[in-house]
């Protein structure tokens, strides 16, 4: 009867893992419905809700190129042609092309994604529960991962009871039929975990999902310049219609002194 002992480890593990992932689910989704409510997403939030940090850099660097304030080349290169930022984040991407007013469009996506107007939007949207906060997603994901080791756990213990002598109960009852229920309590979580966790715990909590949503409506009514940046804020830069500037984010120069337009 040692193959109980290894059951009762199988099932300790199956439960804990599968207790932790709950709990992180609830915590990540436990968002303020009443403050949520009513709330207008801006093209900025938006963005950042779909892509995070670095759809946002590209969000605005889009739609300062479609205003002709910004000059993205199909060479990976972006040149300011007005020098003055309307807001934080235009005044992120125009300080991080740079004195000169040229620069790669590589880094500068980066260096304004990093910026701090990206990370008061992030603590906005966390503050008023539409965006998950960076710890949630961490612990969900490490729950996600703790319950797959419970899952090749459970299947090692089952294996290593099948090997024993008498692998019968009294009732004629198979070992592996009883190491097969809390391999089916794993796996049963993180079929859930993949349905209802996966789509929103990178940024986005399920009600900045649903404004995500209804902006996206919006915007397919009005049918003007606002939709175009709204695809790019929910899509990315995939949404862009022009080849020459859907180029520009995707140029790989092999020659960075090379400044071609």
């Amino acid at each position: 009867m040692f193959w109980v002992l290894l059951l009762l480890l199988a099932w300790a593990a199956a439960g804990t893992s599968c207790t932790r992932l709950c709990l992180a689910a609830v915590r990540a989704a436990a968002v303020d419905a009443d403050v949520a409510r009513g709330h207008d997403l801006t093209l900025y939030e938006a963005a950042f809700l779909s892509g995070g940090p670095a759809r946002v850099a590209d969000l605005t660097l889009v739609s300062m190129a479609r205003q002709r304030r910004l000059l993205l080349a199909h060479t990976g290169w972006a040149t300011v042609v007005d020098p003055r930022g309307r807001d934080d984040m235009e005044r992120s991407v125009i300080g991080a092309i740079g004195p000169e007013g040229q620069s790669r469009i590589a880094p500068v996506r980066a260096t304004a994604a990093a910026a701090d107007s990206v990370r008061r939007l992030a603590d906005h949207l966390v503050a008023v529960g539409l965006a998950v906060p960076d710890g949630a997603r961490t612990t969900v994901a490490g729950a996600v991962r703790q319950v797959q080791a419970a899952t090749a756990a459970v299947v090692a213990l089952g294996a290593v009871a099948l090997l024993l002598p008498a692998q019968t109960t009294g009732n004629e009852v198979p070992v592996a039929v009883w190491f097969a229920l809390p391999l089916v309590l794993t796996l049963s979580c993180l079929a859930i975990a993949r349905i209802e966790v996966h789509p929103y715990t990178r940024w986005a909590s399920p009600a900045g999902q649903r404004l995500l949503g209804t902006l996206a409506r919006r915007a397919d009514e009005a049918g003007d310049d606002r939709t175009y940046l709204t695809s790019v804020a929910v899509r990315g830069v995939r949404a862009i219609g022009e080849p020459d500037l859907r180029a520009a984010f995707t140029h790989r120069d092999r020659s960075p002194e090379r400044r071609g337009w």
